[in-house]
Order: C-alpha cells, then structure tokens, then sequence
C-alpha cells in the first residue's frame, strides 16, 4: 500500500509498504480522510521525541473498517469511523479518576505507532478497548469527520473554561483551531465571540465562522478593543489559539474578573516562558488554565455535535491532496495558506 513514511527530520518519502496487520484486539481501517495540522509541520522539521522513525504520520483520522480482530465486539467491515488519536491506558490513577486526557501512560498514533497518512491504517487494540474509535454519524462526511479529532480538543478546552450562555469569549488567532473555538463558543451560548489575528488574511480566510467581532492586532490595541467591545468588562473566556507568548500575556489583561483564560496554543520549547503579573490573578480572581488534547469521548461528543449539524467542518476545508503531496500540504499548512489540508488517495 501507498504511505508517506516520515524517514527523519526534514525527510519523508512516499513508497509503498506492506498492509498492516489486524491484531486479535484490534481493527485495520482504510483511511478516507486525514487532515494536516501545525504538529505535523513540527514533527518534520524537529522530529517528536515520541516518533521513533521510520513511521507513518498523521493523526486527524476517518475511514471505513477493513478487518476486524477476532476478539473484538461491536464493529463490523463497512463501518465509518473516527478515531481518537490520544489513546489512554484506562489504569493509571488519572484515568481511573476519568481524567484519560491526562493518563501518565498515554500513547499516540502517528507517534507510537502508524498513523492516518496511508491507505490503511491498524489501530491497536488498547485504542479499540479504551473507547477511541467512534462511529460516524449519517450525513457526516469521512472528511468532516476527521476534523472531530481538533473538535474535540476544543471541547474539552470549553469544559475546562466553562463556556456558556451569555458570556463574551474572545479567541486569539484565526486558524482552523481558533474557528472551532468561535463556532463552538456560540453553538454552547456565548452571545458574543471576538477573534483576534494579526493578519488580515487570516482573518478574511476565518470569516466561515461567524465571529461577530474580528479585530486585527498589527491596527488597534487588541486589550482596548476587547475592553471597549465589553464595557471595559473584559471577556468571561478569552483563549490563546496560537503559540505567541506576548498574546498569552495579553489576554491576562483582556479577561473579566472571575473569567477564565486558556492557553491553548503552547509555546516553543526553547522559549516557553511569559511575563506574568500576578496582580492581575490576585484581583481579578480570574483562573488560568491550559488544554493540550482530549480524552476519547471528547471525540464522540464531536461526532455528536457534527452529526447534529449544530458545528460544520467542511468550511475548515481548503485544500484536498493525495498521499504523494503530503509536503505539499505541509506547505501550505506552515504557511497559513489555507485552512486545513485533508490527505487521501493515491
């Protein structure tokens, strides 16, 4: 079969390799969809100290099931799903405590093992007992359904903030992520969504997701903007969707009191520091807290929420590529010149 296999840093190369095997526990699908998101461009730069080379990449994953394992229960060939990337190991005292997003034994695919960027992937049976490959909902697309997997990130960065009716959520950066976050926000109630980017192109490319206040940071102060949008309030949830340390600073003086500020963009390793002035935390009383993934049913709360119609991720959707061009939408991806890139076919 056809994969783009991640040699080393700086090099991939797409060559055939043999099918994966189906273990006892486990299920083989044949990947409809797989999407191309910031990690992925990081992974082939600077490699991951979890992706043990070579390896097949790509973690936003759909497909229909190729092979069943004799030992598991409730999955049939035919069936379309998605698969939670982040896989649990369901023992340990974060998981026991129903925090999987957390578990201190937590394995990826595409890291620890072959991902979505071939044409048939085997996802392994600690994946398939822990709960991470969901059924599709009719009328979701296999391409809408690989984007449940950042969806699902998403949600659990708004249970973690609390984001609800009535409230002023202000995202920072107008990618994919930060989209999700405005279509999310107002899908749970938020009467007012703000999004923040420094770029105009950016922001014009955001414009599916009906944010109804966009403010470019390179012309206006973005902490006056959010402060004259709200009263001088603030907002009740501002979140960081982007990996720059002067926003992350910023938003501390954009969130109203007893708010919530999210990191959800983490910084570079090599710079992951910010100025924090506690004073702010001190009076405002607000809390900070950080996302970095989500837990399978994070996952299966996407596919709801896609298969209700109430998120649509086709719009996130600008360019379609097979295999053989996987740089390419690495590309694109590195340079913002579009939303998200989904990889299929030969």
């Amino acid at each position: 079969m056809k994969a783009a296999v991640f040699k080393e840093v700086g090099t991939i190369e797409i060559t055939d390799i043999p099918m994966p095997a189906c273990e006892p526990g486990g299920i083989v699908i044949k990947v409809g969809a797989c999407a191309v998101c910031g990690t992925d461009v990081k992974v082939y730069h600077h490699g991951h100290k979890h992706i043990v080379p070579p390896r097949v990449t790509g973690h936003e994953l759909s497909g229909e099931i190729a092979e069943v394992g004799k030992d598991v229960k409730g999955y049939n060939v035919g069936d379309r799903v998605a698969v939670a990337p982040a896989v649990p190991c369901g023992e340990c005292h974060y998981c026991l405590a129903g925090l999987q997003s957390m578990c201190d034994n937590l394995i990826a695919i595409g890291y620890a093992c072959d991902g979505g960027f071939a044409e048939y992937m085997a996802v392994p049976p600690i994946a398939v007992r822990n709960g991470c490959v969901n059924f599709i909902p009719e009328g979701v697309s296999l391409e809408e359904a690989a984007l449940a997997e950042p969806l699902a990130c998403t949600i659990n960065a708004a249970e973690l903030t609390h984001t609800g009716i009535g409230q002023t959520v202000v995202v920072v950066g107008a990618g994919p992520i930060g989209c999700l976050h405005i279509m999310l926000s107002k899908a749970l109630g938020a009467t007012q969504t703000i999004l923040i980017d420094i770029s105009e192109e950016r922001l014009d490319m955001s414009k599916m997701a009906q944010a109804d206040l966009t403010i470019n940071s390179a012309k206006a102060d973005p902490i006056e903007a959010v402060k004259d949008a709200t009263g001088g309030r603030g907002a009740e949830v501002v979140i960081t969707a982007c990996s720059v340390g002067v926003v992350q600073e910023q938003a501390l003086e954009m969130v109203a009191k007893r708010g919530y500020v999210n990191f959800f963009g983490g910084l570079p390793k090599d710079n992951p520091y910010i100025k924090f002035n506690s004073n702010l935390l001190h009076y405002g009383e607000f809390y900070c807290v950080g996302t970095h993934g989500s837990a399978p049913r994070h996952n299966m709360l996407a596919l709801a929420l896609l298969g209700a119609g109430k998120i649509k991720t086709l719009p996130l959707i600008s360019h379609r590529l097979p295999i053989p061009k996987l740089l390419e939408g690495i590309e694109i991806t590195e340079k913002a010149q579009g939303l998200r890139v989904i990889i299929a076919g030969t």
